[in-house]
């Protein structure tokens, strides 16, 4: 006993007990928060995905090999070469290229003299523009193309402010008409016949720009003319992808370099065994003819809906339920009631009423969950005397997600229009389906029905 004498008093203190009702609220709220720890992190954690609406994209995008006519035209002397043609410019046949000074004497006009015309300079912004937007560190050779191209966008300019052709020796004429190139990369002579997936890799792309070249010899490449209008694209697709388009004979795709949109002419051609889709045009050859690469993206009519990955995506079995044995719960469509009738191993009969929510509704048919009913179970129609006995016959089996947006899981149908490796687009508006921002499990294989979900 502890006292405290004050004066001739002395004065009890009060003892307290340690085991009060506090410390054992604290206690239980303790060892509470120590289980849902525990089962915190001893549980497994379903990763959620929010659906959304949209369509597949898919893998439609290529990098396509452009072949056409092509004619190189070498010189005939040697000597110093001046070019008078624009890169990608018209020419009729007959028509004055380029010429060859023997003397190996050029007139190039001064820095001083030299300007761009506005119709130049947008030539030039749409080279850098369309550089930096299809930019990719993967494929740094288009680096060396632009370089390419500016040099001989310079070039050109600097010849339109010198003298004038008129006055050239030994000039060098278009034999035919078509389109003037400079660039000479080895594809001139490729064929269809040719074509294998190793040429669509540009890690080993070269080209050579021939208007850098200030002097030639007798037989060297001067200039290129493309001679037909008639070209195509080629492009190597995989199974599947040739699977798809096997039905096609034309195709709407788009050009990434400006987004211009063209339906085409499209076949399927085969080599050695590796597939190739051709995009045949006859018009529009001025815009691509400097381009031997072109990133294109096919426009498929993608049919939109809610998009689903393809791992939430699990099958179920269920028993259908003819209309004349449901009864609808009044308060939601979502449930059933059914009249049911089993049978003891002694032969004995029990009828019992059974709520049974409802999965999918449609052809006069309810889908309730298979686990509900046995088979040699009869249903029992309210209002007449029929009687239906549940076997096999009446399984059905459905494809779906887990919506767990109430914290546990629950079956939904879905049904899947339209589908990638990775992801499908099943339709909405289903009473008994999904809706945009719905949240599912990711991984279905992970989820059991009325799973609680962490």
């Amino acid at each position: 006993m502890n006292t405290h004498r004050h004066g001739n008093k002395i004065t009890k203190y009060r003892r307290y007990s340690f085991f009060n009702i506090g410390t054992l609220l604290f206690g239980l709220v303790f060892i509470y928060m120590i289980i849902m720890v525990v089962m915190y992190a001893t549980q497994t954690h379903i990763t959620s995905y929010e659906v959304t609406k949209g369509s597949l994209t898919g893998n439609y995008r290529y990098e396509a090999l452009a072949l056409r006519e092509e004619t190189v035209v070498t010189a005939t002397h040697s000597g110093s070469v001046r070019y008078f043609e624009r890169e990608g410019a018209k020419t009729s046949a007959g028509s004055t290229v380029c010429a060859i000074d023997e003397s190996g004497s050029t007139v190039i006009s001064s820095v001083s003299n030299f300007s761009m015309t506005s119709e130049d300079e947008e030539r030039l912004q749409e080279m850098i523009s369309s550089f930096t937007i299809n930019f990719s560190s993967d494929n740094f050779q288009k680096t060396y193309d632009l370089k390419s191209s500016v040099e001989g966008l310079i070039s050109e300019v600097i010849e339109e402010n010198s003298a004038s052709s008129s006055t050239a020796r030994n000039a060098c004429y278009a034999p035919s008409s078509g389109f003037v190139l400079y660039k000479i990369d080895g594809f001139e002579d490729t064929t269809e016949a040719e074509l294998t997936s190793s040429m669509f890799s540009q890690s080993n792309y070269s080209v050579t720009n021939l208007r850098s070249q200030e002097t030639v010899s007798a037989g060297d490449n001067l200039f290129k003319l493309v001679t037909s209008e008639e070209w195509a694209l080629y492009f190597p697709i995989d199974s599947s992808s040739a699977t798809e388009l096997a039905d096609s004979s034309t195709i709407k795709f788009r050009f990434l370099k400006d987004n211009v949109t063209f339906t085409s002419s499209f076949s399927i051609i085969t080599n050695d065994g590796e597939s190739f889709g051709k995009i045949t045009l006859d018009n529009s050859l001025v815009r691509y003819v400097t381009d031997r690469y072109l990133e294109i993206e096919l426009v498929m009519n993608k049919k939109t809906g809610l998009k689903v990955p393809i791992s939430a995506i699990s099958s179920r079995s269920f028993y259908k339920i003819p209309e004349e044995y449901a009864t609808v719960n009044e308060s939601t469509e979502d449930e059933i009631t059914l009249k049911v009738e089993s049978f003891a191993e002694n032969g004995s009969s029990n009828i019992k009423y059974l709520t049974a929510t409802v999965y999918s509704h449609s052809d006069g048919y309810y889908l309730i969950d298979k686990e509900l009913l046995a088979e040699d179970d009869y249903l029992l129609s309210e209002s007449s005397s029929s009687r239906k006995r549940i076997s096999e016959d009446d399984v059905e089996t459905l494809y779906g997600v887990y919506n767990i947006n109430k914290g546990y899981a629950v079956f939904r149908e879905i049904t899947i229009i339209d589908q990638n490796e990775e992801y499908c687009i099943v339709e909405s508006n289903n009473t008994y389906g999904l809706a945009a921002y719905d949240y599912i499990a990711l991984d279905a294989s992970m989820v059991t029905d009325d799973q609680i979900v962490y």
